[in-house]
């Protein structure tokens, strides 16, 4: 049985989430608690499996005791945030940065066309992270501009184009990680496609943008993707370059059931760049982009699939490994020296 403990101030948000986890049979509520002083006092106490975290409460917020507890009595921790508040938002990322490991919108009510939809995603996502395996110390990120290349791990550098880089559940902290240790003269452009609630993709490209030293942003169909600078795809469209550089949002029905998808912006890169991209694939659930991943080893492009050991779930990135999609499978900082290596000058 996972025991949850549901952090927030809001009766009839901590009551709706008591009834989405109690209509599992795999799911207990151990309690719910209405500020960020009463969820430490209670994790420490009931020691939960999992916590669904609020971030704007009286007294203590969500961000505030999200450190605390991941400093003492480490747990795996949802943010449960309203997509709509920008401030809110930002307060969410830096949750993230704390050690939360997701964040999820708060669910619409009974009888909305969405509900059963994000009912289910939510009871997915307690029950993929609720045995996570937290630390009270999370990795060092590089500052802006730091990388540390291991000779004996160079790779020989050849003409690359393109850095492709998909992920799900646990990414944003590795692409984080990843974008931070990178130079800021990186002579290629970096796509991403990272699985994520709707309505917060913009606030975590602003949160990369502030916390990796690159330009990051949520492009407009048609603009030119330059060189050392990242694009996020956006909600509800599939993101792909084309022959001429240009950034091409695609209507194109749902891969692997998502918009965006993985697998869509590795098929587009692979179809115009050919040996000269990178596909990365990340920490996730499911299996998106592993095949695909794979088609663009079989292409000639270099393929790197994040590591078991730091990932907080291995399902794409495992997948990959499985089918023999990755030339790469290393943890986050060693991406780093490979794509380093394989795109600078030395």
């Amino acid at each position: 049985m996972i025991r949850v403990l549901i952090v927030d101030d809001s009766q009839v948000v901590s009551q709706m989430l008591s009834y989405i986890f109690s209509s599992d049979p795999a799911i207990s509520v151990l309690g719910i608690a209405s500020d960020g002083e009463e969820a430490i006092a209670m994790t420490a106490r009931l020691k939960p499996d999992i916590i669904t975290m609020d971030i704007v409460m009286p007294g203590m917020n969500g961000f505030e005791a999200t450190r605390r507890i991941m400093e003492n009595t480490p747990v795996p921790i949802i943010i449960v945030s309203s997509s709509y508040d920008p401030s809110e938002i930002t307060k969410s990322f830096r949750a993230i940065e704390a050690g939360a490991l997701s964040i999820m919108a708060k669910p619409v009510g009974i009888g909305h066309p969405l509900y059963e939809k994000q009912a289910r995603e939510l009871i997915n996502t307690v029950k993929a992270l609720s045995d996570i395996k937290v630390i009270t110390r999370r990795p060092r990120i590089a500052p802006a501009g730091e990388v540390i290349i291991k000779k004996e791990n160079e790779i020989a550098r050849r003409e690359i184009r393109m850095i492709a880089i998909g992920a799900s559940t646990g990414g944003p902290p590795v692409i984080q990680t990843i974008l931070a240790g990178l130079p800021k003269n990186l002579p290629v452009p970096i796509t991403i496609v990272q699985h994520i609630t709707q309505g917060f993709t913009a606030g975590f490209a602003s949160w990369l943008s502030d916390t990796t030293g690159f330009i990051v942003r949520v492009p407009e169909n048609g603009e030119n993707c330059l060189p050392g600078k990242v694009y996020v795809a956006p909600d509800n469209a599939h993101m792909e370059v084309d022959h001429g550089g240009r950034i091409v949002l695609n209507n194109a029905p749902p891969d692997n059931g998502l918009k965006p998808s993985v697998a869509h912006l590795f098929k587009a890169t692979t179809r115009v760049f050919r040996e000269k991209a990178v596909g990365v694939l990340l920490t996730g659930m499911g299996r998106d982009g592993a095949e695909e991943l794979k088609t663009m080893r079989d292409m000639g492009a270099v393929t790197v699939a994040q590591d078991r050991e730091s990932s907080v779930v291995f399902g794409m990135n495992g997948e990959a490994v499985r089918l023999g999609a990755a030339q790469y499978v290393l943890p986050p900082e060693r991406i780093v020296e490979t794509l380093v290596s394989l795109v600078l000058k030395a």
